[in-house]
């Protein structure tokens, strides 16, 4: 029998679907919006293998009625969508696409960094409100240099280095904190470990590089928040509930932060009522860390090799839940 596969969305590139039609039958999404929570369920029902997005939540109810589905592929590099202990048990493979996002990510991360420090699209609504009435002024749309400033890493993963290594031609220190420890990556790029207080006692920049867990939701609060210089900016790229956003509205609100930019929330999409979107100093986007054509085509492709080599018996490039073949020996 040919394996079926469901395609949550279509706006995933057609180079990807190529890839899945050879050895299975591939049903799309054909609304232009995510399916409904009603018809996730229905379709998961009837396939073996699954590619999804970051917004698609696939949990235990899903995989319940997912009797045959063998492998979600996750088109993205956090999976924080996916109950992997319940896939796990239950023998499905979590596939993600790691690595082919890192460096479109953290470009994005330093044009932030550049974007708020210099108040570059404060400036540009400036310009386009008709506000601006005198030709040239000292101290008008004053911003911060970068160039010499202290860059604080939250998470030394692959994108946190690509970080790193880009903000050298700034002339930047830069701290990192990472559960990890990376001492090779101390000494090739020149970094300092320190403790997450340290580094935000210390940083101009905070720029977070974590995946979303228990450990870190959250983790940047009212406590954090206040551990930093009245005069530093956060830079959030990786998930939105990392941060307490009622804390970063209020330190934003009150100038006990100089600013943040922000790709990411603890909602998606923001509400158009959402206190964030009436501060100055921040900058909100919609989640397009990853939105270059080639990277998001690349993504797409990875996801599907990912879901055609599971179905063909073997294991895929990116499988996040290794465990699942101890679990099958062991049954």
């Amino acid at each position: 029998m040919v394996p079926r596969v469901y395609v949550t969305s279509n706006e995933v590139p057609q180079s990807a679907l190529g890839i899945l039609k050879p050895v299975a039958q591939v049903r799309v999404n054909p609304r232009d919006k995510p399916p409904s929570r009603g018809e996730l369920l229905r379709e998961a029902a009837r396939v073996e293998g699954l590619l999804c997005l970051l917004t698609d939540r696939i949990d235990a109810r899903v995989m319940e009625r997912a009797k045959g589905l063998r492998v979600i592929g996750n088109m993205a590099v956090g999976y924080d969508n996916v109950e992997i202990d319940e896939a796990t048990n239950r023998g499905i493979m979590v596939t993600n696409t790691p690595g082919i996002l890192t460096e479109t990510v953290a470009d994005l991360t330093v044009g932030l960094m550049i974007a708020i420090a210099r108040r570059i699209v404060e400036a540009d609504r400036y310009v386009r409100r008709g506000r601006w009435k005198v030709r040239w002024s000292p101290m008008m749309m004053v911003g911060s240099d970068i160039t010499g400033k202290t860059l604080g890493i939250y998470g030394l993963g692959r994108i946190g280095l690509a970080v790193a290594k880009r903000v050298r031609g700034f002339g930047m220190k830069t701290v990192y904190y990472d559960n990890v420890r990376n001492q090779q990556a101390e000494r090739d790029h020149n970094l300092v470990f320190v403790t997450l207080d340290n580094l935000l006692e210390m940083s101009d920049f905070v720029t977070i590089h974590v995946p979303l867990t228990p450990e870190t939701r959250h983790s940047i609060g009212q406590k954090e928040l206040g551990l930093m210089k009245r005069s530093s900016f956060l830079i959030n790229t990786s998930r939105g509930a990392v941060v307490d956003e009622k804390a970063l509205y209020s330190a934003l609100a009150d100038k006990r932060l100089a600013g943040a930019a922000l790709d990411v929330f603890e909602k998606e999409p923001l509400a158009r009522d959402n206190p964030l979107t009436r501060l100055e100093n921040a900058i909100l986007l919609p989640h397009i860390g990853s939105a270059s054509a080639e990277t998001r085509v690349a993504m797409a492709e990875l996801a599907a090799r990912n879901i055609v080599a599971a179905l063909r018996g073997e294991t895929p490039p990116n499988l996040v839940n290794k465990q699942v073949f101890r679990l099958k020996c062991v049954r």
